[in-house]
């Protein structure tokens, strides 16, 4: 097993923090933040260096990229805001479920659109009633000839409302049957003549925002079907470790953030006569951050390496997705500890990695529903 980045890796990795760092200074993450704005102009710098082509086969205009180089992207985005890695995330995950499940047609006319910045995809699964249990999705598509008629709510939706966005929107299209047998994955703009959505007051992660959505009769193609009429379920699956993988490398790259920021603060500032890392209390409270921190980033590592070989690493990126979510929110409180007053300022970025972090541990999977996952593999039945 070879944790090394291949020359190509270490140029992606160099390549957007040098982007990062152009496009999305802390000033300006600060405005955004502040005025609750997605960073579109960002975006646009994305889309010309061709990240949201990465992980997508060259033959349809993507750039043939693993799964290690969508984790290094991810972890170098968050590493500025864990919030703007969803606006990059989301769209990489819907695209690689149609590339996987959807027609070749699907996969030629949507993906393209993706890749050129013309379209954004949100994913719309949790509902009022649904979160972790996605067999209580209530929102229903009813087939009427060459169309669906789509009814119901979707609420959590990261980046529902921004411009241009598709949502990739599950569905129950067969009451009766079993959610592994009755779900259904449909592609419905957001402008579309009967959705309606409100941004939600959020603690953090405000600037991609976090959307309530309705749909009121609205009518979908039937060729915005991905996949099989109530096989969404096989959907839903086919993109979960990749996701829950990429997730965890943001989780890792905003907590080495965090680390990063008590240690410059930990040498500057000084109390009675001496900087505050001397402080044997200080000092290891940052050598125990580091330690866990670099923890989380090898489990990340391998998990990432075991999805980039092909092989069924469920085991290994649910630990990685669980211990890194946790890490993340457990070094932000001890940043802001750290920082005093100044880690709760609005002019300082400690208490915007703080407030970030505390979805970590719920988005993608709860933790309670990775322990249970884990408990599962090693043949135990938690109740």
């Amino acid at each position: 097993m070879d944790f090394g980045f291949t020359e190509e890796q270490e140029l992606l990795r160099e390549s957007v923090q040098k982007l990062m760092a152009r496009h999305a200074p802390a000033d300006l993450i600060r405005t955004l933040e502040r005025e609750q704005k997605f960073p579109y102009a960002l975006y646009d710098e994305w889309v010309k260096a061709g990240l949201l082509a990465l992980p997508f086969p060259e033959d349809i205009g993507g750039l043939g990229g693993s799964v290690v180089d969508l984790a290094i992207v991810n972890f170098e985005i968050s590493r500025v805001s864990a919030d703007f890695s969803m606006g990059y995330g989301g769209n990489i995950f819907c695209g690689l479920n149609i590339l996987k499940k959807g027609s070749p047609a699907q996969v030629k006319h949507w993906l393209p659109r993706m890749m050129a910045g013309e379209i954004r995809f949100a994913i719309g699964i949790s509902e009022p009633d649904a979160g972790s249990d996605v067999g209580a999705i209530k929102t229903f598509a009813r087939r009427e000839g060459d169309k669906y008629i789509v009814n119901g709510q979707k609420l959590w939706m990261t980046g529902g409302g921004l411009k241009d966005t598709v949502i990739s929107t599950y569905v129950k299209t067969d009451r009766d049957a079993h959610y592994r047998k009755g779900l259904s994955l449909l592609l419905i703009d957001n402008d579309a003549p009967g959705v309606e959505y409100r941004k939600l007051d959020m603690l953090g992660r405000r600037c991609v925002g976090t959307y309530e959505v309705f749909f009121r009769d609205v009518e979908v193609p039937a060729d915005r079907l991905v996949g099989v009429e109530n096989k969404g379920w096989d959907c839903l699956m086919s993109g979960l470790q990749i996701e829950r993988a990429v997730s965890a490398a943001g989780s890792c790259g905003a907590a080495q953030a965090i680390v990063d920021l008590a240690t410059s603060y930990a040498k500057e500032r000084v109390q009675f006569g001496q900087p505050i890392g001397s402080f044997q209390s200080i000092a290891h409270m940052i050598a125990d951050m580091a330690t866990e921190v670099d923890a989380a980033t090898m489990l990340m590592w391998r998990a990432v390496w075991l999805a980039s070989e092909g092989r069924d690493a469920l085991r290994e990126i649910t630990m990685a997705k669980l211990y890194s979510s946790e890490v993340y929110a457990k070094v932000a409180n001890m940043g802001v500890q750290i920082m005093g007053g100044y880690g709760l300022n609005g002019e300082f970025d400690m208490q915007r990695y703080f407030r970030d972090s505390r979805s970590a541990t719920i988005a993608a999977g709860t933790s309670q529903t990775q322990r249970n996952l884990i408990a599962g593999l090693m043949g135990l039945k938690p109740r």
